[in-house]
């Protein structure tokens, strides 16, 4: 009887298929990551795993917590004092002639005031000094002054004071003045005296004794000879750099 069973056992071992559990899929997939391409160009495995198994890789990256300082020192010097943040720019006037030239502008401003109320009175007109008129006369000279610096900024470059006194009108950064920046000029000069005078006080407390209107139009006053020293040294320094090249 034992031996008949032992010999069923063989015959159904050879006719029936193999049903043993086939391996787990996800352990299928791991060791499919590790295989390699077969010669006949195939894969052993899908693209699933082995795009899974590159994912896994970890990647090391080693950044320096290390970092220099970073300096907003020339940064602010340069915001607060803008023609002195480059080297070799022309200097400010000095306060002394920048009041001289000033003063020689409101003698000339006075004169033709008086001569516009010379002219007013000899075509008949009468003065009063009531307290409407002199507010009349104080609008009147506004009006003068903001016209003398306007016309004289704009279209000469510098007042006739300045021009007496040897200055000139610069930028901040060394080169002429645009017709924007004379423009805003002269709306800081109207600026500086609507505040009782006080812009032009400022460069008492200024650091660089640089007034409202210089501030506002990103220009200053300095003396003429200043400029005709920097352009000859900086044409004397173009003509060494082309003689040596």
């Amino acid at each position: 009887m034992a031996h008949r069973l032992e010999a069923y056992r063989s015959r159904r071992r050879r006719l029936l298929p193999d049903d043993s559990q086939s391996a787990l899929p996800f352990l299928g997939g791991e060791s499919a990551g590790e295989q390699h391409d077969d010669p006949e160009g195939g894969s052993n495995g899908s693209a699933a795993p082995r795009v899974l198994a590159r994912h896994r890789r970890r990647e090391h990256v080693e950044i320096s917590i290390l970092q220099s300082e970073l300096d907003f020192s020339a940064a602010e010097d340069a915001a607060l004092h803008p023609q002195q943040a480059q080297s070799g720019l022309i200097p400010v006037a000095d306060l002394s002639e920048r009041f001289r030239a000033g003063m020689l502008d409101t003698a000339f401003l006075l004169l033709a005031y008086l001569a516009f109320l010379v002219l007013f009175g000899s075509l008949g007109g009468q003065f009063s000094f009531g307290r409407a008129d002199t507010v009349v006369y104080l609008v009147t000279f506004f009006l003068f002054y903001a016209q003398y610096f306007a016309l004289f900024t704009v279209f000469g470059g510098a007042t006739p004071g300045m021009r007496l006194r040897g200055l000139d009108i610069i930028s901040f950064n060394g080169s002429a003045p645009t017709p924007a920046q004379l423009l805003w000029r002269s709306f800081g000069y109207l600026v500086s005296a609507g505040t009782l005078s006080l812009g032009f006080l400022w460069s008492l407390w200024d650091d660089d004794h640089l007034t409202w209107q210089d501030r506002i139009s990103q220009t200053y006053v300095t003396s003429s000879s200043a400029i005709a020293s920097s352009e000859g040294s900086a044409s004397h320094l173009s003509g060494d750099a082309v003689s040596h090249s």
